[in-house]
């Protein structure tokens, strides 16, 4: 294996750039109009009553919602690394924004909405800053039971909020205020408010199976149905509460006020979490769909663009939302000009429709959102719960705890802690069983190789497997430290491809604890990278080039030379043959 091999490619900042250019989205826009144009148009309508819904859960109103799914949709469309990701506000968002808000409410109670604003802004300059450090391929390293159980929560917390709305009341600032209020607000319930909600909710859900046309979508029906029999049946104020009428002028631009920016830092990074893994999760099912492939990175940088644009017009904040990007890839679309339209689409029904919006019941938005949240929790692993692995199901209920009574994000970093926890402990139980003598070796030495008994007493085999990072080093160090009265010992690096600082430094204290047992020590196999963060941090110099050898047959030649007196020159070689012993 030549050098070469492992030398880092020269940074070229051209090219790294162009990673993140709309052109890559701009110039497939013409392959597939006519379905993207379709498409676009039937998302909009399946978007609408979702904006206003997340909107109104904000706590900023539900214009809110809308202009977020306008610049979602017209921004990520633009820059985003998904050619059929169709953004806007989430669920996991929105609950998330809305508890920041009602946080860092004015004396008044009214949202502070140019401090919520300046923090949307700055979660997506945190989102382009992350995209351009390429962090989006760890959105692959998430445990299942993290996700599961963080989806689980989310759907939890949506409908917890949504049930007193149901009921005529308002919605609870928080799930902790929601889990007291819900008895009594049931006792006390609002009939003219429930009858909307759940008529609403029961066209929701049977709809699908009256029609499967996509572009008659069940939140538009139920939405249609709720307001329509709330007139039909003549509710007034006095009985329901209604959303109010939306401004339809140009939106109101918020310039971002950093004047708080030590108060703010901690949400917008919470945003900016949240957005990179709603997005990439919603990425990775189009994926499965299409059998594309996303680029996270630009799809990471499309989000910040949209969120710094929410932030400037008064959006909540947006993510790629899988229930439009599913109906976009099932209508058709394949490009950006599907999201693009989308977003114009709505832009229209935002300027022509919005004085209609105070027609619409709150009840009727709180069953689209019950909906919402019931679709939300994963329901493959539910039956499966209790034949999960121990640690899995660990995992998956702390995560749900935390999310539904803690933080969404810090659920997440929990969650991911305890499965890092959990992958370094079984690799130091395969380490441990890689540390025996050579007499205990229960598979055949090869046919060169014939060693007397008496020199298998004095030679420790040290076989290391995977990266010797500093989650193994203890379990490693304990392991060889148990056996003594060696004469020499070859340590294995040939299945090692790399070693940090603290793996360095504890192949240093193994190889000082057999200098003073008077043990000669033997690396065999080492990978060119390795070795030289070995010489580097001069760990080589104390086993010496001669006894960096290439494979373990020739350490035992070795060692037989040294017992017999001799100490011929020998050529380090590089790598190891995995095929031998």
């Amino acid at each position: 294996m030549s050098q070469n091999q492992y030398d880092q490619p020269k940074f070229n900042l051209k090219s790294y750039l162009n990673d993140f250019n709309p052109w890559h989205n701009i110039k497939i826009m013409h392959t597939n109009v006519p379905n993207d144009i379709l498409a676009g148009i039937t998302v909009a309508v399946i978007a609408m009553p979702l904006a206003l819904a997340f909107g109104e859960i904000s706590g900023l109103g539900v214009e809110a919602g809308m202009w977020a799914a306008i610049c979602g949709g017209i921004l990520v469309g633009l820059f985003g690394g998904s050619t059929t990701g169709v953004s806007g506000p989430t669920g996991p968002k929105v609950v998330q924004l809305a508890a920041i808000i009602t946080a860092t409410s004015l004396a008044s109670g009214k949202p502070d909405v140019v401090f919520a604003m300046s923090m949307v802004f700055l979660s997506g300059l945190i989102c382009i800053v992350l995209a351009l450090m390429k962090i989006g391929r760890f959105i692959y390293y998430t445990p299942y039971s993290v996700v599961s159980g963080f989806m689980c929560g989310i759907g939890v917390i949506i409908i917890l909020l949504e049930i007193p709305p149901m009921l005529g009341f308002d919605t609870p600032n928080s799930v902790m205020d929601a889990i007291k209020q819900i008895p009594y607000d049931i006792m006390h319930e609002n009939p003219p408010a429930l009858i909307i909600s759940l008529a609403t909710f029961a066209t929701i859900l049977l709809w699908p199976r009256v029609t499967k046309k996509e572009w008659l979508p069940a939140p538009l029906i139920g939405l249609i149905v709720g307001t329509s029999l709330a007139h039909l049946l003549q509710f007034g104020e006095q009985d329901i509460d209604f959303i109010g009428s939306m401004d339809v002028a140009v939106p109101h631009l918020y310039w971002p006020d950093f004047s708080r920016f030590g108060d703010m830092i901690g949400g917008a990074f919470a945003l900016a979490g949240l957005c990179i893994f709603d997005s990439l999760l919603t990425c990775l099912v189009a994926d499965n769909m299409t059998n594309e492939r996303h680029n996270s990175d630009r799809e990471i940088f499309g989000q910040g663009i949209a969120n710094m644009g929410c932030g400037i017009v008064g959006g909540v904040t947006t993510a790629t939302a899988t229930m439009r990007t599913v109906a976009n890839i099932k209508c058709g679309g394949k490009t950006g000009l599907a999201s693009i339209v989308h977003g114009l689409v709505l832009l229209a029904l935002m300027l022509g429709l919005a004085p209609y919006a105070s027609y619409i019941p709150m009840a009727c938005l709180a069953g689209i959102l019950l909906k919402v949240g019931i679709d939300i929790i994963d329901y493959r692993v539910l039956p499966v719960l209790h034949r999960m692995p121990f640690m899995d199901s660990i995992c998956f209920w702390v995560v749900l705890i935390l999310t539904i009574s803690v933080d969404l994000l810090v659920a997440m970093g929990v969650g991911i802690t305890i499965a890092f926890v959990r992958i370094v402990q079984e690799l130091g139980q395969a380490y441990e069983q890689n540390v025996v003598s050579l007499n205990e070796i229960d598979r055949p030495l090869p046919a060169d190789v014939c060693i007397p008994e008496e020199l298998k007493e004095k030679v420790l085999k040290l076989r290391l497997e995977g990266p010797l990072f500093f989650g193994v080093s203890d379990t490693i160090y304990r392991t060889s430290s148990a056996l003594v009265d060696y004469k020499y010992l070859i340590i294995r690096m040939a299945r090692v491809p790399m070693v940090d600082m603290s793996g360095a430094y504890l192949l240093d204290d193994i190889i000082d604890k057999a200098h003073e047992q008077g043990a000669t020590v033997f690396f065999t196999g080492l990978r060119p990278q390795v070795k030289r963060n070995l010489t580097r941090l001069k760990i080589i110099e104390k086993v010496t080039e001669a006894n960096c050898l290439a494979t373990f047959n020739a350490a035992i030649l070795r060692i037989e030379e040294l017992e017999n007196g001799h100490t011929p020159e020998r050529e380090p070689v590089e790598h190891e043959d995995l095929s031998r012993v």
